[in-house]
């Protein structure tokens, strides 16, 4: 017997697939591709939430799950598609990332994003940068044009010069309901902090609307490439250079092609701790379960009882969208094929 084919025959009696280098036989026109997007997941209660804001937010969602989708159904690749529908939500003041950013504990931004390549697993990471308009066009510089998986504060700003981005003022990314969101914030921690003399019981005390917002995208794109990225300001009054999850592979993003694209959003602590977005990969890839099923677990079993609140979206190898959150809502859209974009917040709308 020829040496790969027993090969082969050995793996597939242990259940194991050997992987296949050659293209596809099936019309690109047929092969499966779509999107999915977030901008972050909190306590988004209906009742402050007014139907002309729902319709803002559903309006501003669904140009950028648009965007990305018709670079997908052109034949574009999966990181450019992930690329132009996180720019759309970093421009926007609606959501925690870029110009919506929240404010540090002294009045400052410090951004962050990630980006990785299903293809390739190559990933770039970006964090505490201040002058960067689009943090996620600087994590695939640092993925595409560096050495290293991630770069923080004043060099990655640094390199950010040498490939010719123009730094912005710091005041790019001011916003009065931010800023509003800021001395609200403040103010319950200085009381927390006076009553009980501990800074950080009084920071953790925080309601969870301070610790949330993310944006991100995953999709695969009709070359069977996963990609997925996430940006975002961080949490409101952070203190001491804090990093969240969103900049860690692993942990707030993760791409394999054949296996799954993952991007979350929530407590970004929790999100680290229990390696969110690869261990959904690696419960499809060696457990063999289903895109939905690894999310579920993860998000809706394993954070849960930890204490984690957010979730996250996930497409696999064949255009399966899941997109599980334990917070009271979670902004989302997505748009598979030639369907129309779906977009929501809560579980019904």
């Amino acid at each position: 017997m020829h040496k790969t084919l027993a090969l082969a025959t050995l793996l597939l009696s242990f259940g194991v697939t050997m992987p296949s280098h050659a293209k596809s036989d099936t019309p690109a026109a047929d092969r499966p591709f779509g999107i999915a997007i977030h901008g972050g997941a909190g306590t988004i209660s209906r009742a402050k939430l007014t139907e002309a804001q729902e319709k803002e937010y559903k309006a501003t969602l669904e140009k950028a799950v648009n965007a990305g989708h018709s670079i997908l159904a052109s034949g574009g690749d999966s990181l450019d598609a992930i690329k132009a529908a996180i720019n759309i939500m970093e421009d926007s003041p609606l959501f925690n990332a870029g110009v919506g950013a929240v404010y540090t504990f002294d009045g400052a931004h410090e951004l962050d994003a990630s980006v990785m390549d299903g293809k390739t697993m190559n990933a770039g990471a970006v964090a505490g940068v201040k002058h960067i308009k689009n943090p996620i066009d600087l994590a695939l510089l640092v993925m595409n044009k560096s050495d290293h998986v991630m770069l923080a504060g004043a060099g990655a700003e640094e390199f950010a010069l040498t490939q010719g981005m123009t730094l912005v003022p710091a005041n790019t990314f001011d916003t009065e309901p931010r800023y509003q969101q800021l001395l609200d914030a403040k103010a319950k921690i200085k009381a927390a902090e006076a009553a009980t003399k501990d800074f950080q019981a009084s920071a953790t005390s925080l309601d969870l609307d301070y610790k949330f917002g993310t944006v991100g995208a995953v999709a695969l794109d009709k070359n069977g490439n996963l990609a997925a990225g996430t940006s975002t300001g961080g949490m409101t009054a952070k203190r001491f250079g804090r990093i969240g999850d969103s900049p860690v592979i692993g942990a707030g993003t993760y791409a394999e092609n054949g296996v799954c694209a993952v991007s979350a959003t929530g407590h970004g602590e929790y999100f680290i701790r229990y390696q969110v977005a690869g261990d959904i990969c690696a419960r499809i890839k060696y457990q063999q379960k289903t895109v939905q099923d690894a999310a579920d677990e993860v998000v809706m079993k394993r954070l849960v009882g930890a204490g984690g609140s957010g979730g996250i979206i996930a497409i696999d190898g064949k255009g399966n969208i899941a997109m599980p959150f334990n917070t009271e809502g979670m902004y989302r859209a997505s748009r598979v094929g030639n369907e129309a974009p779906v977009m929501m917040i809560w579980n019904d709308r």
